[in-house]
């Protein structure tokens, strides 16, 4: 018997290539963090089809996780979600079609029972690359590592401003 090697990845889906501006900060990260991803458009009102085809193979390929971005009514993570048995992050995104970023929050928040969609704050991609590389990691040690020195140094950027921003009051 022999055994198949799949590639642990993250994919990031987004419903129109206007979305990369936000999206691009959860390849960003996972690129920083050195998890592999892919990254592609599918749109779940103008391309059913390739979602539905994206979602039910991703495990497939290797994808453990699924961030997906969109604005407007937000369908994509939603319908994602309830082709695959894989964890989903959705990204709202404020879009020249939103309302103000709002309907596209509620629509991957208010999931019904059974389709949960993990959902990060509007145009909030940074934090869904880290919430998908930390969901990874539960099964890789050395992504473990890279992600408590990712924030080790988070935390180092704030002490290092503290002394800067409290010698103003001495001024």
């Amino acid at each position: 018997m022999t055994t198949q090697t799949i590639k642990t990845m993250v994919g990031i889906i987004m419903g129109s290539k206007s979305d990369l501006r936000i999206m691009q900060e959860a390849a960003d990260v996972l690129s920083l963090l050195n998890v592999p991803f892919e990254i592609s458009v599918v749109s779940a009102h103008r391309t059913p089809d390739r979602m539905f085809e994206y979602a039910k193979g991703a495990a497939s390929r290797g994808v453990q996780v699924i961030i997906a971005g969109a604005g407007g009514a937000a369908h994509l993570p939603g319908m994602t979600a309830s082709l695959t048995p894989l964890p989903v992050i959705g990204v709202p995104i404020k879009s020249s079609n939103s309302i103000d970023g709002w309907d596209s929050v509620l629509s991957i928040l208010q999931m019904p029972a059974g389709v949960p969609v993990a959902t990060v704050a509007l145009d909030g991609a940074r934090n869904a690359g880290i919430l998908a590389a930390q969901i990874v990691a539960v099964a890789d040690a050395q992504l473990m590592k890279r992600i408590a020195q990712f924030k080790d140094e988070l935390k180092k950027k704030v002490m290092d401003s503290v002394s800067e921003v409290e010698a103003l009051s001495k001024k």
